[in-house]
């Protein structure tokens, strides 16, 4: 299932049952795992390693040199779970220093024109909508949103469950299950549509609505210790304990 357009470097892996369309480009060392489906006018570059069920859509580019300008053109990585979607004209770019890479995990959902910066961490279940721009070294957790037209500011950390808000400017780490929105981004209150949907107890939502209070609402509190207030009077579960550590963890502060 090659098409005869397409071009493959005899230095890439490429499956007997993937897809590749037309006019795709293939290049050294990129390989890719069985079930992979590249539409038309796809360019893979290397090294990169993609996973299985991968789907690509037409002229998204991936495994590119970062766009670092610090990057001299050391061996940098691109490393891309299973079951991804990338569509129309999505760039993904490898890591600046020698030996890093970009990672992204499983089941991710990249709109069209989204764009991953070098060294980016992604972790499973995203949504990137059209446009949403993250830049070096950010780190996404699990089953975040990044609305369209987002654009997050370098070395920020967007938390397991969070959403982004359309236009949104992010500039500080957004706290895993709420929801961020302006420019710059402030945290309005928790996701409660993604908490439903990925099926959270009624008890942790309660209990991460009132950490959300005491991080934002309760005047007199800074953040820290905010934290100790969370951690002595709300329920000791995993959500909980979650958003204290990735609060007690940020470096860059965490969006107010």
């Amino acid at each position: 299932m090659l098409h005869k357009t397409a071009i493959v470097h005899r230095d890439a892996e490429v499956p007997a049952d993937c897809e590749v369309g037309p006019w795709c480009v293939i290049g050294a060392g990129v390989s890719l795992g069985a079930g992979c489906i590249l539409r038309s006018h796809v360019i893979l570059e290397g090294p990169s390693t993609f996973g299985k069920k991968n789907e690509f859509y037409p002229f998204c580019s991936l495994g590119q040199r970062s766009q670092d300008l610090k990057y001299a053109g050391e061996p940098t990585f691109l490393e891309v779970g299973d079951e991804n979607t990338f569509r129309e004209f999505v760039t993904v770019n490898r890591a600046t220093a020698k030996g890093a890479k970009t990672t992204i995990g499983h089941r991710n959902h990249f709109l069209a024109y989204a764009h991953v910066a070098h060294d980016c961490l992604l972790g499973d279940g995203i949504v990137m909508s059209n446009c949403g721009t993250l830049a070096g070294h950010v780190v996404v957790e699990n089953h975040a949103v990044v609305g369209g037209l987002a654009a997050v500011h370098q070395f920020c950390r967007i938390g397991t469950m969070a959403i982004l808000g359309g236009c949104s400017k992010v500039v500080q780490d957004v706290p895993p299950y709420m929801l961020a929105d302006g420019n710059p981004a402030e945290v309005r209150t928790i996701n409660k549509v993604g908490l439903d949907r990925h099926g959270v107890e009624d008890e942790a939502k309660k209990a991460l609505q009132a950490a959300f209070k005491l991080l934002y609402r309760e005047s007199g509190l800074n953040i820290g210790d905010a934290v100790v207030r969370i951690r002595k009077d709300l329920p000791d579960l995993p959500e909980i304990r979650h958003l204290c550590e990735f609060v007690e963890r940020s470096e860059r502060g965490i969006s107010r």
